[in-house]
Formats: C-alpha cells, structure tokens, sequence
C-alpha cells in the first residue's frame, strides 16, 4: 500500500488528484451538507439569520455554522463584525456576550437579540464576517487537519461537520477527542493506515461523543449521511449524492 506521501507523488505526476474540499465546488457540496443536518435545507445561505435556543446548554445557536452565545465563537463574531462596521445593531450586545460566555444565559440578550441578529444578517458584512468566522475556526483547520492525517475530500468532510458540531477543543466530547479516540482504534492513511479503516474509527468515536451529550444523541447525520459515502466507497465525494438525515431525504446531482 502507498504511504500517503508516495501517493501524494504519485497522484501528482499522474495529474488524477481529486478536488480537496476548499475547491469552490467541494466547499459548496460541504456547505449544503451541514445545512442539511443542522437546518434541514440545502439552503445554507438563507441561515445567516438563523438563531434559536436547541437546548445544549450553550445559549443561543445561530447562523451559517451555529455560532453559540455559550462558547465564544458568537462572540467572535460579533467582535468581527463591530470592527468592520462599528455602530451595527449586534454591536450593544457585546457586554451581554461576554458576560454570557461560558454559560447557557440570555441574561443581557433578551428580548431583542434574535430580532437584531435576523436584521443584522440582511447586511452583506455580516454575511461576510460569518463565511470568514466559520472558515477560520472549523473549516479551515479541518481540512488542515484532515489533508495531514492523508484523507481525502469524504474525510476532511467528516473531521469539518464533526467541529462543527462539537468544537475545535481537546476535550473527550471535542473534536480533539474524538479524534484522540480514533487514532487509539486505528492509524491514518499518513500513519500508513487504511483510509476506510480509519474514517469508520473516527465515525465510531463521533457517535459516542454525540450519545454522550442529550441535544446530539441523534446520529442519523452519521448513520445515514457520512457512513452511506463511506461504505459506497466515495472517497472522494464525488456528486451524485444521496442521504438522510432524521429521516429527510436530499439529494447533490452534480
């Protein structure tokens, strides 16, 4: 079996390399894909106003990639937003977010923080700040992560939606964890480990992550999206593409 540095090589002399997912395309199909699982629509640029309390004990759950008021990263983004447009109408909640922080609280945000948020996402800055937040603290360091470890457009997929869902940490529910669990099962195609092998590992590992935590115990995103491309073989998350999710059904002809 070649290592994934021989088939790094090997793939570019040959000129058959696979998009990696932050190919435009790529990226469009994993965008779709998370907005399936977490807003049951392909339509994931309609979720700039998105903004719901799911009982996570993380507060509120917001836009293109659930921004949450309880762990920081909404609060990044609000920042991000006030320090390209000063004076927007999220900028008076920054003490309300900092205090909140940590804490499942809307203590300081209620009653017109969702109003304002919905607002504030028909403005193409804010739309902006959210694409620029969301690569630079799941999406970009997944598919870094992901493209080190040797994996291939299906498993930098699987390594973003599960940052996306439990976070950049190191914790064992984090994706630090999860991907500390998976390496214990199985080694990475960089390691000179099976791919399949160790993507059902890393899955594995997601699962009980997601049983551990009530809001996340359902693992249709799992069972009946990323195992389905995996056990087809599709490595390369390649279109046409067919899944469920909580028992929706979607397809990504091309």
């Amino acid at each position: 079996m070649l290592t994934a540095t021989l088939l790094t090589l090997s793939l570019a002399v040959t000129g058959t390399a696979a998009p990696d997912l932050s190919d435009p395309h790529k990226k469009e199909i994993a965008m779709r894909l998370v907005s399936s699982a977490e807003n049951s629509s392909l339509d994931w640029k309609a979720q700039y106003g998105y903004i719901e309390d799911i009982k996570d004990e993380r507060g509120y759950t917001a836009g293109i990639i659930g921004f949450c008021s309880g762990t920081g990263d909404m609060l990044e983004l609000v920042e991000l937003y006030t320090k390209r447009k000063p004076g927007n109408v999220l900028a008076k909640y920054l003490p309300a977010l900092r205090k909140v922080n940590g804490t499942d609280s809307h203590a300081g945000l209620d009653p017109t923080f969702t109003k304002d948020w919905k607002a504030a996402a028909k403005d193409p800055v804010f739309q902006r700040a959210q694409n620029d937040e969301r690569d630079r603290v799941y999406f970009d360091p997944a598919v870094s992560r992901a493209k080190k470890d040797g994996l291939r457009a299906l498993g930098q997929f699987v390594y973003y939606d599960a940052m996306v869902m439990h976070g950049p940490g190191a914790d064992k529910l984090s994706f630090g964890g999860i991907r500390k669990a998976a390496l214990a099962k199985a080694r990475t195609p960089a390691q000179g480990g099976n791919e399949v092998t160790y993507l059902n590992a890393f899955l594995d590992a997601r699962k009980a992550a997601m049983k551990a935590e009530e809001a996340h115990e359902d693992t249709t995103r799992v069972d009946t999206m990323q195992r389905v491309f995996l056990r087809n073989g599709n490595l390369d998350l390649k279109p046409p593409l067919k899944w469920k999710v909580y028992g929706d059904s979607y397809t990504i002809k091309n």
